[in-house]
């Protein structure tokens, strides 16, 4: 199975520069999980999202690296069924004319 969280909004502290540490911006999350479905194992989505914002907002990262290997070791530790993760950050305000942001896949197998 393949779970997919995208366009997850959050206002958060994420950045080194002094208006980035001031005021929280916009942090658009997007998440694919492959995973093992076995009868009532499943992802809670919801729960999934609400780990996500809670991370983002209460660890205020000075770096989007920071926030984003974070949030894929939290998630690998929470949720064992998972295989295969992708994480996407951007931040859509830093530029007026794009999005900016990172991304990073990980297997499981390979993080052991």
């Amino acid at each position: 199975m393949k779970i997919e969280i995208k366009d997850l909004h959050i206002e958060a502290i994420i950045g080194i520069l002094p208006k980035e540490r001031q005021k929280a911006q916009t942090i658009i999350v997007d998440l694919w999980a492959k995973y093992d479905y076995i009868d009532g194992i499943y992802i809670d989505y919801a729960n999934l999202a609400l780990m996500i914002q809670k991370t983002l907002i209460e660890k205020k990262f000075g770096l989007i690296e920071e926030a984003l290997l974070a949030l894929k070791d939290e998630i690998f530790h929470t949720y064992t069924a998972i295989n295969t993760l992708k994480l996407r950050l951007q931040k859509p305000d830093i530029l007026e004319n794009c999005y900016v942001g990172i991304s990073q896949k990980w297997n499981r197998k390979k993080e052991k």
